[in-house]
């Protein structure tokens, strides 16, 4: 089992990023559209927390931080999962990680994302 994230960077205030999560080997290899894929960040000193997360029925959920900035996106003949961030302010800042499975239990290593004031 493997999820593989990117597209994390450096970015100023105001400006876009896309992540995306590609999940490759048992198993996820047939049964991608069956798991709910998920985005959670850290930020330096504080908790992993949740950012946001899609279904199998297509059933999205948001943080109250990021709804209406952030966009979760799943394709599932890609085995991959997006996570479009638009008007990103410096809290953004963070390793943002994604996840699948019924309460998580699959991660992946995380991608930097980093937004300037």
């Amino acid at each position: 089992v493997q999820l593989q994230a990117s597209g994390g960077g450096f970015v100023q205030a105001g400006g876009s990023l896309r992540l995306s999560c590609t999940a490759s080997g048992r198993p996820f290899s047939s049964l991608f559209s069956n798991y709910v894929m998920g985005w959670f960040r850290q930020a330096p000193g504080k908790e992993r927390e949740f950012v946001a997360d899609k279904d199998w029925t297509g059933t999205t959920n948001y943080a109250n931080s990021v709804k209406g900035r952030f966009t979760i996106a799943r394709d599932n003949a890609k085995n991959t999962v997006y996570l479009l961030m638009n008007s990103l302010v410096p809290e953004d800042t963070a390793v943002y990680y994604c996840a699948a499975g019924q309460g998580y239990p699959y991660w992946g290593q995380g991608t930097q994302v980093t937004v300037s004031s």
